[in-house]
């Protein structure tokens, strides 16, 4: 009994802390509310308050309508559509009929709202929106002119494709859903909208088809995105690090695509995508390890020729992870594996080198990175400059001096095409980070080490989630039904069902089909 008591008291004592709290931040609400003035001077003092040493905060005075009310019109000049506010709202308000209660005419424009607090006029300022006061009323009116420089729809940079559309993301948040509105017209598509930010404000925007994303991924998705707290997210990688299972993984644990037709793929399998303004790119989540070996031009392309070539990027993949290490280890350690004619021809190699393979390996594998990184950051006539000297000139160069050997420029060589084979930056560039250690393992323990190291890395795989979905699926957990788009791209005819490792609330996404076209 006196336990029931207890527990009573302690729930009417949570309740009641519960209602403080929530009154608490009723009441600062209502402290931090500012409320506008009816003499439109003191509104414009207050604005330029707000907005110190602002020169391109503009501010139109004039009078309006027949009985000459003073209003004023602020705005950021370079963030207004000027031809917008010239012809839909100056024009009616000095020259049109209609009349408002203030006797001031309405202006032409799609969306009008009342604001009575300065942080909704500051907010609306800065998006680049149109505040108008008017002398007499304690509000102001906000009109929608939001117009800034922005860019062409353009080929994605990252993400080129044979087949499939050559248009990708913008930097402007409601365009890129407009793109993918346009690729995927259903009624079920839902959009929640959320600010990251406490200074910038950014808007973040989560996409998904409600009958078939999952709900419970939904509700995780939404709960780290509300527990964001930073002064500004720039782009979509910023917001994945804040959002993602393992900060210190190596691998990435969602997709960063410019690709339209790849995020509405991604939709139609039951995932999500999150658009952040600013960012070219957008996030797809959940995902798995075997996603980022699949591309568009895969799904576009013959289903033998599609998987053929998905196999050569697993290929790829492994060997741009281990092949230095298997060099070094073989040279190292393993020597009595390699056929004699062959280790003739690298000891002659060699004979001249003064370097261990560990160190020459190194200094091969670091030059190739300053190199890749010079070519990316250079304009692009330079960048395919720098890479002809540096892979010719300072190769041969460097062989001629006996400071590397021949064998270790084709290895480093087959390395780097091999990184460049993977449709996925964020994956090729994790490969490279792995590449090192596991060169040391191969230097220290031989093919032990090797397989030591890669051994870690599959357990890594297999514990690693991306928003609570397991990252090895379909391998580990183990889902036959799944194994049709994985290493090999089967015929899209039978793939019946949805991925199991996206969760869709609808597992069936086509009905049974006949391998032949022609029958029924």
């Amino acid at each position: 009994m006196f336990f029931l008591k207890e527990l009573l008291k302690r729930r009417r004592y949570s309740r009641k802390s519960g209602q403080i709290k929530k009154d608490q931040r009723l009441e600062e609400q209502a402290a931090n509310l500012r409320p506008l003035h009816d003499d439109i001077f003191q509104n414009i003092e207050e604005a330029k308050r707000l907005f110190p040493a602002s020169p391109d905060l503009t501010i139109y005075r004039f009078a309006a309508g027949q009985e000459e009310i003073p209003v004023a019109l602020l705005y950021l000049d370079g963030l207004t559509d000027k031809s917008l506010l010239n012809n839909n709202i100056l024009h009616p308000l000095m020259y049109g009929n209609s009349e408002m209660k203030s006797g001031i005419s309405i202006p032409t424009i799609s969306s009008i709202r009342k604001v009575m607090d300065w942080s909704e006029v500051e907010e609306a300022i800065l998006f680049g929106e149109c505040v108008q006061f008017t002398e007499g009323l304690q509000e102001a009116w906000v009109y929608d002119t939001k117009s800034w420089p922005q860019r062409a729809i353009e080929d994605p940079q990252l993400e080129s494709s044979l087949k499939g559309a050559h248009q990708g993301f913008l930097e402007t948040g409601v365009q890129n859903i407009a793109i993918l509105r346009r690729y995927l017209p259903d009624r079920e598509l839902r959009i929640t909208q959320y600010t990251v930010g406490r200074r910038g404000k950014s808007k973040v925007w989560v996409l998904y088809l409600e009958d078939v994303a999952p709900e419970e991924v939904r509700q995780q998705l939404d709960a780290r995105i509300r527990k964001i707290d930073v002064d500004s997210v720039i782009n979509s990688g910023e917001l994945a690090e804040f959002i993602e299972d393992n900060a210190f993984s190596p691998f990435p644990q969602f997709i960063l695509t410019e690709r339209p037709d790849s995020a509405v793929s991604q939709l139609l399998q039951g995932r999500f995508v999150v658009i952040v303004d600013h960012s070219p790119s957008v996030i797809v989540a959940p995902t798995t390890f075997i996603t980022f070996f699949q591309s568009v031009d895969d799904y576009s392309s013959r289903w033998l020729i599609a998987s053929f070539i998905r196999l050569l990027r697993f290929l790829a993949f492994m060997m741009a992870l281990l092949l230095p290490a298997t060099y070094i280890a073989f040279i190292s350690f393993n020597y009595e594996v390699v056929p004699l004619q062959l280790f003739l021809s690298i000891a002659e190699s060699r004979e001249r080198v003064p370097f261990p393979p560990l160190l020459e390996a190194l200094l091969m594998e670091v030059m190739l990175e300053m190199m890749r990184e010079a070519g990316i950051r250079l304009p692009a006539p330079v960048g395919q400059t720098i890479g002809i000297v540096g892979g010719i000139i300072v190769g041969q160069a460097a062989v001629q001096a006996g400071i590397v050997s021949n064998i270790m420029v084709i290895v480093v060589a087959s390395t780097a095409i091999a990184s460049f084979i993977l449709p996925s930056y964020d994956m090729g560039t994790a490969v490279r980070l792995l590449r090192f250690p596991m060169m040391l393992m191969a230097s220290l323990f031989g093919i032990i080490g090797i397989v030591s190291g890669f051994m870690t890395l599959i357990a890594h795989l297999v514990s690693l989630e991306s928003l609570g979905t397991p990252y090895g699926s379909p391998l580990a957990p183990f889902r036959w039904s799944d194994m049709k788009d994985t290493f090999v791209r089967l015929p899209l005819w039978s793939m019946i069902k949805r991925p199991t490792s996206a969760k869709a609330s609808q597992e069936i996404r086509m009905e049974p089909k006949s391998p032949n076209g022609d029958q029924t």
